[in-house]
């Protein structure tokens, strides 16, 4: 798994803050699959790939492997030159991240990133991705690769609950409402526990939807449960 903050593993000293990558395996057996979480925050592809996190996780790659892949959040960061990715450059990037995996006789998987909750006053949802989502749908149709889009599917969710349900899916806290964050947070881009297992179950139900099936067949009855 290659991505940002929203997909990463966080130190149990992190708590409650929880990347979806980090819940993901509790929707497999892992006696049949290992799960290798290499996200980590403050990057994007252009960053991810120039500190060399990219060329390492391609050296280790073995035949048959599945490579997950989520950037988009960090790649808009315009007042962050170290991050910033323009569409274009952030499509270029992708495209060569899919040309190394397949060079390894490996398979990448590409997920649009999660939103962030935003919701204007009169509570109508405002998503905060600009073009890179569709950038990614692009390099996925035209170079033929599975796609989970997350995006969309966390959207609709994230709608549906609305802006008062969903709070407690990211990190927002109440002053003294976790011992590690006395004065309370107001975050929507990161998440809790419950956020981040809903995304990764989102994830799951991509591959059920996608028919992927050596990872499908690696499933457990948790994914079972939300297949139905």
């Amino acid at each position: 798994m290659a991505g940002d903050s929203t997909m990463q593993s966080y130190k149990e000293s992190e708590t409650p803050m929880r990347g979806w990558g980090q819940c993901f395996p509790h929707f497999f057996d892992t006696t049949k699959i290992e799960i290798i979480n290499r996200a980590i925050g403050g990057r994007s592809t252009k960053k991810f790939k120039k500190e060399g996190r990219w060329d390492d996780l391609v050296a280790q790659l073995q035949e048959g492997d599945f490579v997950f892949i989520q950037f988009g959040h960090n790649d808009a960061s315009r007042n962050k030159p170290d991050r910033y990715t323009p569409p274009e450059d952030y499509k270029r990037y992708l495209r060569q991240f899919v040309k190394d995996v397949r060079s390894k006789d490996a398979i990448p998987v590409l997920c649009t990133p999660v939103v962030m909750r935003r919701f204007t006053e009169d509570g109508n949802f405002k998503d905060g991705h600009g073009a890179y989502p569709g950038k990614m749908r692009e390099v996925a149709m035209e170079e033929d690769v599975f796609l989970i889009d997350m995006h969309k599917r966390s959207m609709q969710l994230i709608v549906d609950l609305g802006p008062d349900a969903s709070v407690d899916y990211y990190m927002n806290l109440k002053p003294g409402e976790h011992f590690a964050f006395p004065d309370g947070k107001s975050d929507n881009t990161h998440m809790q526990q419950r956020g981040a297992m809903a995304m990764a179950r989102i994830a799951v139900e991509g591959l059920l939807d996608k028919q992927i099936m050596p990872l499908v067949n690696c499933l457990n009855g948790n994914a079972v449960e939300t297949a139905q």
